[in-house]
């Protein structure tokens, strides 16, 4: 009983926390603060009250139209807060369910943090390069910076038994798989001179580098380009783009990451069984 309270509480937050991811992509776009000012409609500028503001039901309830100006809301709006809170639930119950790697409840309460941050920033990226062809510098750097911060404060916060599954994601090693991840994309940059990739996949690379390991980071690559594959020709087949039509990255490293964040193990592991 109590878990179920939990895990409702937990998507709770985290409906809220894609609300305020929504509006974050929304203003980076528009050049806004989004630190500052209350929320408004897109469309006709009209301050939102707090009814309009409750995460997936305001848009139920308003049958996905603004209150004042009665255009449609985007459907974006009530899938990024959903799927939030679902990934609010799986990072909790993934920390539940490897008790070994964070025995007591400091670290569990801490990782949950850690991985909550992350996920928005992945959340962020994944939606503002798909509908914007564009990688926010910001969100990236702030990524980076959150990486740098584990790193620095993990010989304070976590004893042995969890300090080594941490130094394979947040230690100066992470520095290194940034480098070569970072500089494998700046080679496919300056070689394509811009047309293949662009300096925004540079920047997120070496994020990857800093949040994975060097092996959980090649399987994030290549996940994101046999993914990117898939979906790139499927697009194609279906005549929704043209092979010369651009089509953007991000999202694919992003799914990548998030892969080999939390399965990277499993994943290896199934497939170096599939030659045993």
């Amino acid at each position: 009983m109590f878990k179920i309270l939990f895990y409702s509480l937990t998507f709770i937050l985290g409906t809220c926390i894609g609300s305020f991811l929504n509006s974050v992509i929304y203003r980076i776009w528009e050049e806004k603060s989004f630190l500052r000012g209350r929320s408004f409609c897109p469309k006709c500028k009209h301050t939102l009250g707090f009814a309009d503001l409750v995460p997936i039901f305001s848009f139920l309830s308003l049958r996905g139209k603004c209150r004042y100006c009665k255009e449609k809301i985007s459907l974006q709006y009530p899938l990024i807060e959903l799927i939030t809170g679902l990934l609010f639930v799986f990072v909790v119950d993934f920390i539940f369910l490897n008790p070994e790697l964070f025995p007591s409840f400091s670290q569990s309460v801490i990782a949950a943090l850690f991985y909550w941050f992350f996920v928005s920033i992945l959340v962020i990226v994944f939606i503002y390069d798909l509908k914007h062809y564009l990688i926010p510098d910001g969100v990236v750097y702030l990524g980076i910076l959150g990486a740098f911060g584990l790193n620095l404060i993990q010989d304070f916060l976590f004893n042995h038994s969890t300090i080594q599954y941490f130094s394979t994601l947040f230690t100066f090693k992470g520095l290194i798989s940034g480098i070569l991840a970072s500089g494998f994309f700046l080679a496919i940059v300056l070689f394509s001179r811009g047309k293949w990739m662009g300096l925004g996949d540079v920047k997120f690379a070496f994020f990857m580098g800093m949040l994975l390991k060097l092996s959980a980071v090649l399987l994030g690559l290549f996940l994101a380009f046999f993914i990117g594959a898939i979906i790139g020709i499927g697009i194609v087949l279906f005549g929704k783009k043209k092979f010369k039509d651009e089509i953007p990255f991000g999202p694919f490293l992003v799914t990548g990451t998030f892969f080999a964040l939390f399965f990277a193990n499993q994943i290896i592991s199934w497939y170096f069984n599939l030659f045993i």
